[in-house]
């Protein structure tokens, strides 16, 4: 558990200083974090769970997209800013570089083997942020902040 916490730290310092790179307003650096840190919580669960890395990557940019989406509509901000930040935990780049690593070193199955790895896991990620991103708005309204119905 406390291995847990630890990476959910590290995920949201390390979403903070990603959407501080991506210029994202600073009013929202905590809404980012929490949304990368829940992404990369579900993912890690998953894993322990015994789900491959792509399962558990398509389980997370639903996470990671659901959340986004919550604070887009609570902090009325366009949902890109939590999500682009968000997802900076997520994205393969480890498998990439390990597949160019295991291709220098002459290794070809294992560099296909990671490289399709990080390809799936991409996809993954694409089609979670896909199926959550095509919901209509109008599910997200209980979260607004604005008074529903009657004057302003």
């Amino acid at each position: 558990m406390g291995e847990l916490l630890v990476q959910f730290a590290v995920a949201f310092a390390a979403t903070v200083a990603f959407a501080v790179l991506v210029n994202a307003p600073p009013r929202e650096f905590a809404c980012a974090g929490v949304t990368g840190a829940v992404g990369w919580l579900v993912y890690c669960l998953c894993l322990r769970g015994g789900m491959t890395a792509a399962f558990a990557a398509l389980l997370a940019a639903l996470a990671l997209a659901f959340v986004s989406r919550v604070f887009s509509v609570a902090r009325q901000c366009p949902a890109t800013v939590f999500l682009i930040s968000g997802i900076f935990a997520l994205v393969p780049g480890a498998g990439v570089y390990y597949m160019a690593y295991y291709f220098i070193q002459g290794d070809n199955a294992a560099a296909f083997a990671k490289g399709f790895e990080a390809l799936q896991v991409a996809i993954a990620l694409a089609v979670g942020i896909v199926l959550v991103m095509a919901l209509p708005g109008r599910l997200f309204g209980i979260f607004s902040p604005r008074p529903r119905g009657g004057k302003r």
